[in-house]
């Protein structure tokens, strides 16, 4: 079995602020699945990202939207080079984000991170991986 597409549903206070965050960041939007309930951000062909309003969110779980700064996903992505990665955390900063950790430089591979404006974790990566360590 191999999956054709993904879905990652998060939770979001603000449809109209989260749209402009990720536009900001360079992604592009897909209509057909946005509304005033929600924004379907692109992330690669078929692998998308669904912000949901909170409440319209809890109509796919019985489980409660967590409060606070209560992390309940950290996702991960990645890009074809550093400077995309820097570039990436570096306008989410700009827009409101919050540095999550510190880069990390791993020599093959190169991380940095940021708290969207929704409280969601995003790790960014950069992988080399013919300089991935044999031992």
């Amino acid at each position: 079995m191999k999956i054709n597409q993904i879905y990652v549903n998060l939770p979001v206070k603000d449809i109209q602020k989260t749209r402009e965050f990720w536009t900001k960041l360079g992604f592009s939007i897909n209509e057909q699945f946005s509304d005033d309930k929600a924004v379907c951000v692109v992330m690669k062909e078929d692998i998308y990202t669904m912000f949901l309003t909170e409440e319209y969110f809890q109509t796919f779980s019985e489980r409660p939207v967590p409060k606070g700064d209560t992390t309940q996903v950290l996702v991960a992505i990645g890009l074809n080079s550093r400077e995309e990665v820097d570039k990436v955390v570096n306008t989410a900063l700009e827009n409101g984000a919050s540095q999550h950790e510190e880069p990390q430089d791993y020599g093959w591979m190169y991380q940095n991170s940021f708290w969207d404006i929704n409280g969601h974790g995003w790790n960014v990566t950069f992988a080399d991986m013919s300089q991935f360590p044999t031992e």
